[in-house]
């Protein structure tokens, strides 16, 4: 079990080198020299059961990420919880979403963050191999750095 110093985890997801899916890590990169030593922010190109490892023993967590719904314009940011995403068939055994990462947490009984949070923005194209983010995702990167810290003070000022 990992023993944590930090109550809350800022993970973002992502790849630099695939322009706008970078968008969580840059995001990531601004809070982090903000933030005081109960929060730890983390960066991975990692999905499925590794986030269980990296999620364990924080008792919050906020995710930040790319997405493309195609209902929102670029550069909206959207935000979830956990309950808005369902289980879905596996297409492989190796694969595992939110949902299903969560519950083997709670059947192993590893230490999982009891409040979990996504911030996702809409963005063009997370596929492209460029470095650089699109028009849209650039000019609204500020306001998805302003909602991650407006939930991380939120978080904070509940635990004080």
């Amino acid at each position: 079990m990992n023993e944590r110093s930090a109550r809350i985890l800022v993970l973002a997801l992502g790849n630099d080198l695939l322009g706008d899916d970078g968008v969580g890590l840059e995001a990531a990169r601004q809070i982090a020299g903000q933030v005081d030593g109960s929060v730890d922010v983390v960066e991975t190109g990692e999905a499925g059961l590794a986030l269980l490892e990296l999620m364990e023993g924080y008792e919050r967590a906020l995710l930040i990420d790319s997405v493309v719904t195609g209902r929102h314009p670029p550069g909206t940011v959207i935000e979830f919880s956990p309950e808005d995403f369902r289980k879905v068939v596996a297409p492989s055994p190796h694969y595992a979403g939110l949902p299903e990462v969560m519950e083997m947490a709670h059947r192993l009984q590893i230490p999982f963050p009891q409040h979990i949070r996504i911030l996702a923005m809409e963005v063009l194209n997370p596929y492209e191999f460029r470095i650089g983010f699109s028009e849209p995702v650039q000019e609204a990167l500020p306001q998805l750095v302003q909602r991650a810290r407006q939930v991380l003070q939120g978080w904070m000022h509940q635990a004080s």
